[in-house]
């Protein structure tokens, strides 16, 4: 076992055994773990969860996060990786490791996550680009398995055919439950036969989708299958996520039930902030991380905690800015802050005064964070 401090917290990782190296495109590979019996508690997970990855790149160590492409029910570990370009972690990755090699994998985490319903009726849309398809596939091999009376549509973006990667695995879960999955690509650089699935996937294409595809219910002539749309899930770029949640939200989905995970850094808020604050001057803030106590001061609060923080050069813990990944996740000792956003943290936990840094304007003179916890 291996413990290496990550993102601010803790994390360990343990020697996991590549049983399994596959080709998925010319830029794109799978990768599985054999897991031990006595680790297999450990790296019990939930689908749309994700594992990180050390491994040695340029004469240092690197960790990157891969979304598992496996379900639970599969009992296994399967990753789905991008290579950007030749000179990238993830091209090391490709040529330095092979079936038999050892890496060091973290347990599984991750919140991008549904919790089961078996015994209803459901229905589920997912939207996907490019290797964004990953924590999808395994939400809807899981749903698929686990609730017999869940109905799917997964609509999938890519530039050209060729980048497509799981197109044969889609395609047997549509040979299985054709019933209740139906998939749709769709390919922004090269022309297909029917204009319709030529383009990105964002609002403008979202409305086209609503009226053409998911328009007539046939268990409910009343109403259309968007109407009885339960939870959206989409994961890519920022960009596309931000147009989609906000297309979907304007198209009668709660936020609460659109789902989103990101595949890059993204310093955007998905949602506009619709909420004015009264201007505070001169905010005193003392915060602890990585076991030291700093103490500072905010001009005013117009701009969000972390994003203050960062411009003073603190080693404040971040990946997206835009309350999606939890990795600026704090405890408010005192003082008050509004949570603008939230994608991560759970009820209880806001009831417990975890916060998250990127997506809170201070409200009062004074506020102290604690930044360490496990």
């Amino acid at each position: 076992m291996k413990q290496q401090i990550y993102k601010g917290k803790p994390t360990e990782f343990h020697p996991l055994k590549i049983a399994k190296k596959q080709d998925l495109t010319k830029n794109s590979f799978s990768l599985e773990f054999e897991i031990p019996d006595e680790l297999s508690e450990l790296f019990s997970f939930e689908a749309g969860q994700f594992v990180s990855v050390l491994f040695e790149f340029n004469g240092e160590n690197l960790i990157n996060d891969y979304s598992m492409t496996s379900a639970p029910f599969e009992k296994k570990i399967s990753l789905g990786i991008k290579i950007n370009s030749e000179h990238s972690s993830a091209s090391k990755l490709y040529q330095k490791y092979y079936e038999g090699d050892f890496l060091y994998v973290s347990k599984p985490s991750g919140r991008f996550t549904l919790i089961s319903k078996p015994s209803e009726f459901r229905t589920i849309v997912g939207f996907a680009a490019g290797i964004g398809i990953t924590p999808i596939l395994s939400h809807f091999k899981n749903i698929l398995h686990n609730e017999p009376r869940t109905r799917l549509f997964l609509f999938y973006g890519n530039k050209i055919s060729q980048d497509l990667v799981y197109k044969n695995e889609l395609n047997n879960l549509v040979k299985i439950y054709g019933e209740r999955l139906q998939v749709f690509y769709f390919f922004s650089q090269e022309k297909t036969a029917n204009h319709f699935f030529h383009g990105r996937l964002d609002e403008k294409k979202l409305s086209l989708i609503i009226n053409q595809i998911l328009h007539l219910d046939d268990t409910d002539e009343e109403s259309t299958i968007w109407d009885a749309v339960d939870e959206v899930l989409i994961c890519g770029k920022g960009e596309m996520i931000k147009s989609l949640a906000n297309a979907c939200y304007h198209h009668g989905i709660p936020k609460n039930n659109i789902h989103f995970e990101l595949f890059e850094e993204f310093n955007d808020d998905i949602y506009p902030i619709e909420k004015e604050f009264p201007l505070i001057e001169n905010i005193e803030v003392d915060f602890q991380i990585l076991g030291k106590n700093f103490k500072t001061e905010l001009s005013d609060n117009r701009e969000k905690i972390l994003q203050q923080l960062l411009m003073q050069n603190f080693p404040v813990p971040y990946s997206c800015k835009s309350g999606i990944c939890g990795s600026c996740e704090c405890f408010l000792e005192d003082g008050e802050v509004e949570l603008l956003e939230n994608e991560y943290l759970t009820e209880k936990e806001e009831a417990q005064g975890k916060i998250l840094a990127c997506m809170s304007i201070a409200k009062t003179k004074k506020i102290k964070l604690n930044f360490d916890f496990n």
